[in-house]
């Protein structure tokens, strides 16, 4: 079965804005790693788009922007994806995310009723990984 997901380590976030509720964390260019079945060796790509977090609840300051991710925690329900996101990503019921920055001692806090990643456009080739 052919996956993809975003490797948070790396991606670039353009923005992280919380209104009425929603956190939405905008990546300029999000790192993604598509493995195809039955093969080893896997490839990079960046796309843009955006984590949203729906009936959200920050605990922490938002992050000064433009900056790069230095990984961390994004669930839902059950699940905890450490330093990934998992793609497509699109649930209702508990969710919750514990970011990192680089350069910085900021996180990003919050826990949520839903989460979906929304990308745009399409992905961009960057390289093969060995």
């Amino acid at each position: 079965m052919d996956s993809s997901t975003i490797d948070l380590p790396g991606s670039e976030i353009e923005s992280v804005r919380f209104e009425d509720g929603k956190l939405t964390v905008r990546f300029s260019r999000a790192i993604i790693i598509k493995t195809m079945s039955g093969s080893e060796e896997r490839t990079r790509w960046w796309q843009a788009g955006a984590l949203v977090f729906e009936g959200a609840e920050v605990e922490t300051d938002l992050p000064a922007c433009p900056c790069v991710c230095d990984g961390g925690d994004v669930g839902e329900n059950v699940y905890t994806y450490r330093d990934m996101i998992p793609m497509p990503l699109d649930s209702q019921g508990r969710a919750h995310c514990d970011l990192k920055f680089k350069g910085s001692g900021e996180r990003l806090q919050a826990w949520a009723d839903g989460v979906k990643l929304v990308m745009d456009d399409r992905p961009h080739y960057i390289e093969h990984l060995r």
